[in-house]
């Protein structure tokens, strides 16, 4: 992911048929993991803004992302998938760029009226560098949306009262510095958010293959099963 490659997935399915409205929907707020190279609009219902990114993988199809395949075999329908190439959730991208305009928190009151969401970010600040900051949860000023920390508690703290009665799941990616591991895991612990910690994803350029993808949907799954059962 790089400051010059972007790549915004924005499908807004909330208004589908009535005889859908049964169905649990699922929105998404993330990166380039989940969106994939040469994405078409498919109806007027959709926004999208595209150019070419560096990453290969083979990952051509939507039918091949993970959350395709989590809402098909789990009778879900998509509600939202806001997803923007190299986005961050705090304001700082890379090269201690002003993200302000694509960061997570930004795009997070844009996930329509889902019963799931699924939050897959912190790749991007990890890989760009971003500030640390400190732990904050409340109070927060202008200038500590600029750092990953107090930003992920901003972030959780807005979207709990933004998105009540909502399940709210944050993924983790595998391979980041455990900094940020260790931030997501105590920021989540704080506001009740369940963090799915994947693991050994399968990888090309960084990013998850059609082998990875499967694995990102299957760990999902597992998880969530897991926890109906407790």
């Amino acid at each position: 992911m790089r400051k010059s490659c972007v790549f915004l997935l924005i499908i807004t399915l909330c208004s589908s048929l009535s005889f859908a409205q049964s169905k649990k929907s699922v929105s998404i707020l993330g990166d380039s993991y989940s969106t994939f190279e040469g994405y078409l609009q498919p109806d007027t219902n959709s926004i999208w803004y595209y150019t070419i990114p560096r990453h290969k993988t083979d990952v051509v199809s939507v039918r091949q992302t993970w959350w395709h395949q989590f809402i098909k075999e789990n009778d879900y329908r998509l509600c939202v998938n806001n997803s923007f190439s190299g986005a961050t959730i705090c304001n700082t991208g890379y090269r201690q760029a002003d993200y302000s305009d694509r960061s997570f928190i930004t795009r997070m009151d844009e996930l329509g009226c889902p019963d799931v969401i699924f939050i897959f970010g912190a790749t991007n600040d990890c890989w760009a560098g971003a500030p640390l900051g400190e732990y904050k949860y409340g109070g927060w000023t202008k200038e500590d949306l600029y750092r990953f920390r107090p930003a992920m508690a901003y972030m959780l703290n807005h979207m709990i009262d933004r998105y009540p009665n909502v399940e709210i799941y944050f993924l983790l990616n595998s391979g980041l510095k455990e900094e940020f591991n260790e931030s997501v895991r105590a920021t989540c612990k704080h506001y009740g958010i369940d963090c799915i910690e994947l693991h050994d994803i399968d990888k090309q350029s960084g990013h998850p293959s059609v082998k990875g993808m499967e694995q990102i949907c299957d760990q999902i799954e597992n998880f969530i099963l897991k926890k109906d059962k407790e």
